[in-house]
């Protein structure tokens, strides 16, 4: 046969995990720092499926390193254990079975677990897979058994039992080492494990998870070493704030209250509304708080899965609420005092919008399902249509018998409800101004020729002379040019209506396509990458920072997605004969000298104008030479302080702030 034609030789049949190794993708997502952290979420997640089966209270993860220098994580719960005894239907044990065998598991028919992250039983056995080392201890009936495998394959015969000393009575110890064959990188973000650690500790209220860094230490012996030789230290529920420890402790009996608590500032009224109950199958637990700010921040989970784009729980809480605001505010109309809302409710009628009753709004929604539908394959939004109504009807009886029941705090929630929908009412005609904007042609902005938004990239430059220079050095056919001209105002402080009067706002909202706020739609967003491009000195970190306030609050969605970027444009340039090279750092340009010996020629840029087209298109505009930082959202809880404390109106936080971390402060000016 040749090498074109296709017939019945060309079918392959994968056997055992061969498919996840040749497609890991298609299981983890990506083979980037993404899939690298999704292995280590994929054995998280089973001893929190044990913890929210009432099984397990306690969960250890230990990041640690061969004396190669190759990443390794261990995890240890307190659970009832992986089950070990020969399986009726298989020439082998269950344990090698769930690890060897994709599709197996204890989660199918809710016997052993009534509601779980892991819905497909393949999160042990990919990990099996992707690693170039894996071992699992499982104790049970007063023995440890022990097996161990390379890249998915059982390299031991039968389980081994072996002697050591547990904390636990039962339980299970999962230790791999990512396969360098297939990731990109080994190396793991400790912010990355401590932000997600917290928040299921935050999720799961009474469990302990304990984060171990032993990495900085001498490498373990081999990869077969013992990782169990940590013991428990008596410490407070965070270690965070001691620099020198390389343990974390993560506790909170209050649950997801405590969590909103960490993610509200500048409260509004004195007690914060929780409640947790449970319909059916169906388990609602929700917290929410308001604070003096313009944004709404909800967060929604689906059996302990971030579902970032909502879905049919984030609908019921957001209806219930409304319904509940606008049911007290009719029996209790003697607290409204515009005139407007007044008639309206002596008319019966709901005076309050969902817009109104969600800014400055803080909450965190949380569900357990126990056959959740999730819309697409990241889990990403919920899609059971009979949770909207559960968690709806939850919503509205709680959040009203909150108010009835709390006269202080619901009144001091009235009269921000108040504010909110007489600014609306006095201010409508800004959505309609935007509109007119977005009518009147593409303003300032030279537009690419591209047509698919996945193609096209649009550079917001900083000054009209570096927009010039960026127009001529474009790639036309992909790239698009705003020039921004001075500062764009602080959105952390100034509300929307006169936000929405400065021009440099209304001509970004313009550009990108999508609107703003609660208006915005991803799919109308007319490019996929948005690129940050700004003088390296004071004013361009100024201005990156009010951009980056300006996205964080109107349009998350598009750093949810990865679409956010910022340009790094080179510091210096030097040169040697016919050698040239562009730096980004000090650092970078010492090195380089020292490589290259005397003779050098350098060249500082002080700003993007003293740059030439040519020089910007090499250096900040093709894909194949320029550095990009792509911006996420992972740790919302410390991007959401850090927003209110540096641009926010509180001077004393900032200050504290400055004070606190000027001495890390190595390089000023760039």
């Amino acid at each position: 046969m040749s090498s074109g034609e296709y017939g019945a030789e060309s079918i392959q049949v994968l056997e055992g995990l061969e498919a996840v190794r040749r497609r890991p993708a298609m299981y983890i997502g990506s083979i980037d720092v993404g899939g690298l952290h999704h292995l280590v979420w994929e054995i998280v997640d089973n001893s929190i499926d044990e913890a929210m089966a009432g099984v397990c209270d306690e969960i250890r993860v230990t990041l640690g390193q061969t004396e190669h220098g190759q990443e390794s994580v261990s995890i240890r719960d307190n659970g009832r254990g992986i089950p070990t005894d020969p399986h009726p239907h298989y020439n082998m044990s269950s344990l090698e079975l769930v690890t060897t065998r994709l599709h197996s598991g204890g989660k199918f028919d809710h016997s052993s677990y009534k509601v779980s992250g892991g819905l497909h039983g393949v999160g042990i056995a990919v990990v099996n897979a992707l690693s170039s080392w894996m071992q699992v201890k499982v104790k049970r009936n007063n023995k440890i058994l022990m097996q161990e495998y390379v890249r998915g394959e059982t390299i031991s015969h039968g389980l081994i039992e072996v002697k050591e000393d547990w904390e636990y009575k039962t339980g299970t110890q999962i230790t791999f080492i990512p396969d360098p064959e297939i990731f990109e990188t080994g190396s793991f973000s400790l912010e990355t494990i401590k932000s997600r650690l917290r928040e299921l500790a935050f999720l799961n209220k009474g469990l302990t998870i304990i984060l171990i860094d032993n990495r900085k230490k001498n490498g373990i012996p081999d990869i077969l070493a013992n990782l169990d030789e940590e013991k428990e230290q008596n410490r407070s529920d965070y270690s965070e704030d001691n620099p020198s420890s390389n343990e974390w402790r993560y506790h909170f009996e209050g649950g997801i209250r405590a969590y909103v608590e960490q993610l509200v500032s500048n409260v509004v009224h004195e007690d914060i509304p929780y409640f947790d109950e449970t319909i059916d199958t169906t388990q609602v637990e929700v917290s929410l708080a308001y604070d003096r700010s313009e944004r709404d921040l909800i967060h929604t989970f689906t059996n302990n899965i971030n579902t970032r784009h909502g879905g049919t729980h984030l609908s019921g809480f957001k209806s219930g609420l409304t319904r509940a605001i606008n049911a007290y505010a009719l029996k209790n109309d003697q607290l409204i005092k515009n005139s407007h809302l007044r008639k309206g409710l002596r008319e019966k009628r709901s005076v309050f919008t969902g817009n109104d009753a969600r800014e400055g709004l803080v909450a965190v929604v949380s569900v357990k399902v126990m056959n959740p539908q999730f819309e697409g394959q990241t889990k990403s939004k919920l899609g059971n249509s009979e949770v909207r109504g559960i968690v709806e009807s939850c919503t509205y009886e709680n959040i009203l018998k909150f108010l009835e029941e709390h006269p202080i705090s619901a009144k001091a929630m009235m009269e921000k409800f108040e504010t909110t929908a007489t600014i609306r009412m006095k201010f409508r005609q800004i959505r309609d101004a935007v509109k007119k904007t977005q009518s009147k042609g593409t303003g300032k902005l030279v537009d690419c020729t591209a047509s698919q938004p996945e193609q096209r990239e649009l550079f917001l430059v900083e000054g009209d002379s570096a927009g010039g220079s960026a127009i001529e050095g474009r790639f036309s056919e992909f790239q698009a040019i705003l020039p921004l001209r001075g500062k764009v105002i602080n959105v952390e402080k100034a509300r929307l209506e006169k936000a929405m009067r400065n021009k440099e706002i209304l001509e970004i909202i313009r550009a990108i396509g999508g609107g703003y706020r609660e208006n915005f739609i991803l799919d109308k967003v007319r490019y996929h990458k948005i690129i940050l491009l700004m003088d390296a000195d004071i004013d361009g970190h100024h201005i990156v920072c009010l951009l980056l306030t300006f996205f964080f609050r109107y349009m998350p969605e598009l750093i949810d997605e990865g679409y956010l970027y910022i340009a790094q444009p080179p510091l210096y340039r030097i040169k040697k004969g016919n050698k040239e090279v562009y730096v980004l750092s000090e650092k970078e340009k010492d090195e380089t000298i020292r490589e290259w010996g005397g003779n050098v020629e350098i060249s500082r840029f002080k700003g993007l104008g003293e740059m030439n087209p040519i020089q910007l298109r090499e250096t900040v505009m093709d894909p194949a030479n320029r550095t990009l930082l792509q911006l996420s959202r992972e740790n919302i809880i410390e991007a959401e302080k850090m927003f209110v404390t540096l641009m926010g109106e509180e001077v004393k936080p900032r200050r504290k702030f400055i004070q606190t971390h000027a001495l890390e402060v190595m390089n000023l000016d760039i």
